[in-house]
């Protein structure tokens, strides 16, 4: 074969087909060749889960198999009427996940402390509000630090509802969001579908800011505070830092059982405009943080007497570097000998809020942006 020949099947064929056409070797004359045939990689299909299966069966399939259980299984006495009934309840439990909630008596009560209200000015142009728990002083918080962001000139803001827990107060939820959406729109709906109601919350005043927003949020952001995130995030085009809420959107009913237990029922969701729904799978991030949940109640609780200005950069401290290795120095030694010298021991390090921080480093690149 000549070489242009080899050319043209180059560029037509690509170098596979080149390569298989010279591990060939030439026909004789007068012989067929053999058709190329190709070959199939047989495909292993999945195998199905235990809950994909229980789920493909109808009612007749589940009818049968508990019969047959009750008829075949070696230890009748497990598939008694109570055994079968704590199953099927087992089972609906862990389906219905934050719907339904078993508790004892003692735990039906909330035990922590509401989470006060928090706000200051970061950089000296940047909003930050930690809403914490959705009541009334909070809300009267709320609208005295906005009247002081809006004299101060305050050019973006932060919405912080890490520490805003679940609470069945909408109405007082559609109080908070009403500050920062606008005027004649309907922020939420609370849906009641076995009792066919549906309250719609919509704002009846003008917004207090209107401007740059970001929303933090995580796993413990929940209840009413997912339909402030959402509602914001709707209207504001708010961004949303940090991970997903917890979706527990809902109005829960505390139902009594004859032990004492309480079976925590939820009998009413949030609703965004448009039917967007919030439950059960909670509001998702734009930017996702992960930040444990430790250093972030450590970091709000000291917040409350330093701000949350130390916890956001790092100080400076001495580290090893060339220089140093040439001189035969290690500056990090160093100054761990001087502070055992000073009676102490190395500074502990400090926590910090990567969530916090990436919301603020987002803002002045969008103020650098929109300067260009």
């Amino acid at each position: 074969m000549s070489r242009r020949a080899l050319q043209f099947i180059v560029v037509l064929l690509g170098w596979s087909a080149v390569a298989n056409l010279s591990a060939q070797s030439p026909a004789k004359p007068g012989v067929a060749s053999p058709s190329p045939v190709a070959s199939v990689t047989p495909q292993t299909a999945p195998t199905p889960t235990t809950t994909s299966l229980v789920d493909s069966m109808d009612s007749a399939d589940l009818k049968e198999a508990i019969q047959l259980l009750k008829n075949n299984y070696i230890k009748p006495e497990a598939l008694n009427e109570t055994e079968l009934n704590r199953a099927t309840f087992e089972g609906i439990l862990t389906r219905l996940g934050r719907g339904v909630v078993l508790l004892s008596d003692s735990a039906a009560e909330p035990t922590e402390s509401a989470a006060p209200f928090f706000g200051e000015i970061l950089e000296g142009h940047i909003g930050y509000l930690r809403l914490g728990a959705l009541i009334r002083p909070n809300l009267d918080a709320l609208d005295a630090n906005l009247k002081t962001f809006a004299a101060k000139k305050v050019d973006a803001l932060v919405i912080d509802l890490r520490a805003s827990t679940a609470t069945n107060d909408f109405a007082t939820a559609s109080e908070f969001a009403k500050y920062f959406c606008p005027k004649g729109k309907p922020l939420f709906s609370l849906r009641k579908t076995t009792v066919r109601q549906e309250r719609t919350f919509t704002s009846d005043r003008d917004p207090s800011y209107q401007g740059l927003t970001i929303i933090l949020a995580d796993g413990d952001t929940a209840g009413a505070a997912e339909a402030i995130a959402g509602t914001i995030h709707l209207y504001d085009r708010a961004l949303v830092i940090g991970q997903p809420t917890a979706g527990r959107a809902v109005e829960y009913s505390d139902l009594k059982l004859p032990s004492g237990k309480v079976l925590r029922v939820a009998v009413g969701e949030a609703v965004l405009p448009e039917d967007r729904p919030l439950f059960p799978g909670g509001l998702k991030p734009d930017v996702p943080v992960e930040m444990p949940a430790a250093d972030k109640r450590e970091i709000f609780q000291q917040s409350r007497e330093k701000g949350m200005t130390p916890f956001l950069v790092e100080n400076e401290r001495p580290h090893l570097n060339e220089a140093a290795l040439i001189s035969g120095k290690n500056p990090e030694l160093e100054a761990m000998e001087a502070a055992q010298r000073r009676g102490r021991g190395p500074e502990k390090t400090t926590v910090r809020d990567p969530v916090l921080q990436r919301a603020l480093d987002l803002v002045t690149s969008i103020a650098i942006f929109e300067k260009r």
